[in-house]
C-alpha cells in the first residue's frame, strides 16, 4: 500500500458532498468536485437523496480517474446516520435526516431505555442528533420496515458496502453521540443489548481496513482498475483529526469546522464533561476515546451572514472592538454549550456590513473557545475546514484562548485524514499559518466583555 498515491476521498456533509482527489506525496488536494446536499422533504419522513448522491459519486470518480489515476478510495461522511439494508444490501427504510423532529414525539419513552453518559460518553441531544434515538423511533414507527433489516451500517460504510459489498461498521461513527457505543469497553453499548440490535449490527473493522475491491461494475461504469481498493471509511470530524494523530505531540487540539464546529482535545487538562453543554466522548480512529464539544457554527455563519460575500477593513475592526459590538448566543438551540439561550446583538446599532462580518466572526471564535474550555483542551489550537480560511475567526480565537492557533492550508482537512487511511504514513504534519494571540489590548478586552455579558444571562 506504500505505492499508493492518489486516493479519491467520498465526502458526505450535511451541506455538500464532495469527491476529493489527495496526492499523499504532498498532503494535498490536487482536484474536487461539490454539490450541494439537501434533504428530500418528502414521505415517509425527510431523508437523504443517496441515488443523487450514488450518481454523483460515481460521475466524480469516472471524471478525476480520466484526470490521474485513482489508486484507492476512502470515505468520510457526516455522524447521526445509519442505514437499514436488507439481505441484498438494498435500503428497507429511506435514510432519515438527523434534523428531522419526529423522534422527539417518544423521547419519554426513549430515555427509558437510554444508557446513562457515564456508559457511552453521550448526551440526550434534541431530534435525531442521538442515532439511537433514531433506530428507536423507526423500530416503533415502521415495524414491518424495520423487520426486514438484515444489517444497520454507519453512514461511511453504507457507502463502502454500496462500492465493495462488503457490510461493516466503525468506531468513529459508533462512538459519535449515538449511545449505541461504550467508548471505555469497546462494545457496543446496553442499549443495544436491550433492544435487540446487536444481531443486526454489522462486523465492526478498523477504519483503515482495506474492506476489497470495487465491484466490478463499479469499475466499469468508472473506469477504475477493478483491484482498487476501497478502505472502511470514518466519521468527518475524526478524519480531521487523524493527521494531528499522526504527527503532533500533545496536548493539543483540533477544530473541525463545517456544518458543525467539533472541538477535540488530546492530552488536555482533566475536566469533567458536562453533557448539559454538548460535551461528549468522541472516539478516534484509533480506537482511543476524546473528549470533544460542539455547536453548530458553521449552519449559524449561514444564517447569520446571509451568503454576502467577506467584505470588511481594518478600520471595521476597530470599530467592533471599540464598541464592543456583541454578538451573544444562541443562534441555533438545542445543542452547542448554550442550548437554551436565545442570541441577542449589543451596541449594534448602525453597522454596515464588514463590521456585522466582523462581530459574527468573534461571536463563532468564542463560542469555540467556550467548546475548548469545557475540555479541557491544552498546547496549540488546529483549525481545519472553512473557518480555518476567516482571519478574524482563527485571531479571536487565539485571543480568547491565549494560546497559538494552527490555521490549516487543506481545503478539506477531512479529505486529508480521510485519505491516510490508505497510507502507511507514520507522520503526516500538514501545512498551516501560525497565529498568536493579539498583543492589542483590544482583543482580551473584548473577550472579557462577552464573556461577562454571557455570564451575566445566566
Amino acid at each position: 500500500m506504500s505505492a499508493m498515491r492518489h486516493i479519491a476521498v467520498i465526502d458526505i456533509g450535511k451541506t455538500n458532498a464532495k469527491v476529493a482527489l489527495v496526492d499523499l506525496a504532498t498532503l494535498s488536494e490536487v482536484a474536487l468536485r461539490r454539490m450541494a446536499n439537501a434533504p428530500v422533504r418528502q414521505a415517509p419522513y425527510p431523508h437523504h437523496d443517496v441515488e443523487a448522491l450514488w450518481a454523483f459519486i460515481l460521475d466524480s470518480l469516472a471524471g478525476l480517474n480520466r484526470e490521474q489515476r485513482i489508486d484507492a478510495i476512502s470515505i468520510t461522511t457526516h455522524g447521526a446516520t445509519s442505514v437499514l439494508v436488507d439481505a441484498a444490501g438494498e435500503l428497507v427504510l429511506p435514510v432519515l435526516d438527523y434534523e428531522f423532529d419526529d423522534p422527539d414525539r417518544l423521547a419519554a419513552d426513549y430515555d427509558a431505555v437510554r444508557p446513562p453518559f457515564a456508559e457511552t460518553g453521550t448526551p440526550r441531544l434534541p431530534l435525531g442528533l442521538n442515532l439511537g434515538a433514531q433506530l428507536f423511533w423507526q423500530q416503533k414507527g415502521f415495524p414491518a420496515e424495520f423487520a426486514k433489516a438484515a444489517a444497520v451500517l454507519m453512514y461511511p460504510q453504507y457507502w463502502a458496502l454500496r462500492l465493495t459489498g462488503i457490510a461493516a461498521n466503525e468506531v468513529t461513527s459508533l462512538g459519535c453521540h449515538t449511545d449505541l457505543w461504550n467508548p471505555w469497553k469497546s462494545d457496543f453499548s446496553s442499549l443495544v443489548d436491550t433492544l435487540g440490535w446487536r444481531a443486526l449490527m454489522a462486523p465492526v473493522r478498523p477504519a483503515r481496513d482495506r474492506l476489497g475491491p470495487a465491484l466490478p461494475a463499479l469499475a466499469a461504469r468508472t473506469g477504475l482498475d477493478p483491484q482498487t481498493p476501497v478502505f472502511c471509511g470514518l466519521h468527518d470530524s475524526n478524519a480531521s483529526l487523524l493527521p494531528h494523530l499522526l504527527s503532533d505531540t500533545p496536548p493539543f487540539s483540533v477544530v473541525s469546522t463545517g456544518t458543525w464546529v467539533v472541538s477535540m482535545a488530546v492530552g488536555g487538562k482533566q475536566v469533567t464533561l458536562d453533557p448539559a453543554r454538548d460535551t461528549l466522548v468522541n472516539v478516534n480512529a484509533l480506537g482511543d476515546p476524546v473528549p470533544s464539544a460542539r455547536f453548530m457554527g458553521g449552519r449559524e455563519f449561514s444564517l447569520l451572514t446571509q451568503g454576502q460575500p467577506e467584505n470588511w477593513t481594518e478600520e471595521d475592526v476597530d470599530a467592533v472592538l471599540a464598541r464592543r459590538t456583541l454578538l451573544l448566543p444562541s443562534t441555533q438551540q438545542g445543542s452547542g454549550p448554550f442550548p437554551h439561550q436565545t442570541a441577542i446583538w449589543l451596541d449594534a446599532d448602525d453597522m454596515n456590513s464588514g463590521q456585522r462580518f466582523a462581530a459574527i466572526s468573534f461571536y463563532l471564535a468564542l463560542m469555540t473557545a467556550t467548546c475548548l474550555d469545557l475540555i479541557g483542551a491544552d498546547g496549540p489550537t488546529t483549525v481545519e475546514g472553512p473557518f480555518a480560511r476567516n482571519r478574524l475567526f482563527v485571531g479571536m480565537l487565539a485571543a480568547a484562548t491565549a494560546r497559538t492557533v494552527v490555521a490549516s492550508e487543506a481545503a478539506t482537512g477531512t479529505s486529508i485524514g480521510a485519505a491516510l487511511l490508505a497510507s502507511d504514513q507514520a507522520s503526516a504534519h500538514g501545512k498551516g499559518g501560525r497565529i498568536e494571540p493579539p498583543t492589542d489590548s483590544a482583543w482580551p478586552g473584548y473577550v472579557s466583555a462577552w464573556r461577562r455579558a454571557v455570564e451575566a444571562r445566566g
